[in-house]
């Protein structure tokens, strides 16, 4: 009877609770699924699947299809139900309009359908369109537990300081229980930068009231990456990873954790593992690409980089936030090495205007204008480089270099000017002085390996260097 198999699913409910509690996940998983197959008005066993990230894309969609919503509801209820259960899976998918039953016409404003819409803006990454939903949804509701995370997510994506900071203190103060208030603390201290001691001691306080809070754990991974601990950051990650089945973005950050200690080959395996659960996302999309152009496959990683791009287009028409900045700059590599010499200059100039004084930046224009035998722009550039980061060893060697070459160039012109000899005499006194500076130096304290004088024109070292300036900031 339906009554006994309410009372069913109810056991079945509290037993995925106690499997949750232990740790063990995949009981957890198939507890919440029995419970929902024996009533499948049991809406918090699918909460908790769905707001946990328990299950992958396709698992969800397969188990949607499995519940038995024919044969326990009427027809009105079981489109309805479809519905919102529907709404509640496709946070992968592109955001479109919503399609409400007619039945249930008042349900476009209803905050949970709107939530559901700000997620799917967020994994697409339109953030200024899912703040505008989320913003909307606290107005109405400050403390809905599901917008919660995602609105905190866009907070951090957006650079929103103040609002995080003003948030986060409401929440300890209301909420001093609940994970979501330490997390929300945690990741305005990852977001101010250099306060990464002060994040972990918030986040693992989240951690220790809820252990299965995957996104702790995540924001908990990225505090170490930030300083470059790979090993901790891994760990966290691999955390989340186990808590967060149907999440993409701890198989996401595993693989830059193996690319940024040049294990491209595991990086390439959880890039596809985070392929297969968000085949849309741009920062996968970027980071495969990265593997690629490590590989020297650059024709594909040209594709690669370029099918990125029109994802974020697609976002905007114009590519405006500065977290693609590295994008840009790895699209300028690419066509270096493909030898396509103007449109590498154009990207790294867009790359400028989205991040106006990075030192990487100038030399790798400088680097495009040596290859196509222009030394006296790429002297320019190189210039700027060392002026906005003096121990930049490339750009000190390619300064030689390039004025070693301006100087064979100038030779063979008849009646050289004086000024010309004049400047390039004190170029030679500057680069001896950098060149002094650097080895007074020697070993950069942060840095363990010594600084190298001795790299060749087609440096190799430096490619690493500028495609290693991936997307792993801190986004939640």
């Amino acid at each position: 009877s339906s009554e006994s198999s309410i009372i069913s699913s109810s056991i079945c409910l509290l037993r995925g609770k106690i499997y949750d509690a232990m740790d063990n996940r995949p009981l957890a998983t198939s507890s919440y699924k029995e419970a929902l197959k024996l009533d499948v008005y049991c809406f918090e066993a699918f909460d908790l699947l769905t707001s946990h990230h328990m299950l992958t894309a396709q698992e969800e969609k397969d188990f949607l299809d499995s519940l038995p919503l024919s044969q326990q509801c009427t027809e009105e209820e079981e489109e309805l139900l479809h519905f919102l259960f529907e709404n509640k899976l496709k946070k992968y998918n592109k955001p479109s309009d919503l399609v409400v039953p007619e039945m249930v016409n008042g349900l476009q404003d209803n905050l949970d359908v709107v939530v559901s819409l700000a997620e799917r803006q967020y994994y697409n990454c339109d953030f200024k369109m899912c703040y505008k939903f989320t913003s909307m949804v606290m107005v109405k509701d400050p403390f809905h537990a599901n917008c919660l995370p995602v609105h905190i997510g866009t907070l951090v994506e957006l650079g929103k300081a103040n609002e995080l900071f003003y948030l986060s203190h409401k929440l300890v103060d209301l909420y001093p229980n609940n994970p979501v208030s330490w997390f929300a603390v945690g990741c305005y201290y990852l977001m101010v930068g250099h306060k990464n001691e002060h994040a972990r001691r918030y986040l693992s306080k989240a951690t220790t009231l809820e252990r299965t809070y995957g996104p702790a754990w995540i924001a908990y991974g990225h505090s170490f990456a930030v300083e470059s601990e790979h090993d901790q950051a891994m760990a966290a990650y691999f955390t989340a990873a186990q808590l967060m089945k149907g999440c993409h973005l701890p198989m996401l950050y595993i693989g830059l954790e193996y690319g940024l200690t040049n294990n491209s080959k595991l990086a390439e395996r959880f890039f596809s593992q985070a392929r297969s659960i968000a085949p849309e996302d741009p920062f996968v999309i970027h980071e495969e690409a990265v593997v690629a152009f490590q590989n020297g496959d650059w024709k594909n990683a040209e594709r690669l980089f370029l099918d990125a791009m029109e994802k974020i287009k697609a976002i905007g028409n114009e590519v405006t936030v500065d977290k693609w900045e590295p994008l840009l700059n790895n699209l300028g590599h690419v066509c270096r090495k493909l030898k396509k010499y103007d449109q590498a200059l154009e990207y790294h100039r867009q790359a400028l205007v989205l991040i106006p004084q990075h030192p990487s930046t100038y030399a790798a224009i400088g680097y495009v204008h040596s290859l196509m035998g222009d030394f006296e722009s790429a002297i320019d550039y190189f210039h700027t480089a060392l002026g906005l980061k003096r121990d930049d060893t490339f750009s000190v060697t390619m300064l030689g270099h390039c004025i070693e070459m301006y100087i064979g160039d100038t030779d063979a012109y008849i009646g050289i000017q004086n000024t010309v000899v004049v400047f390039i005499l004190q170029m030679i006194q500057l680069l001896q002085i950098l060149k002094s500076i650097i080895f007074l130096q020697g070993t950069d304290i942060n840095d363990k390996t010594p600084l190298r004088l001795s790299l060749t024109l087609e440096c190799d070292m430096y490619e690493s260097d500028v495609m290693l300036d991936t997307l792993s900031d801190t986004s939640t």
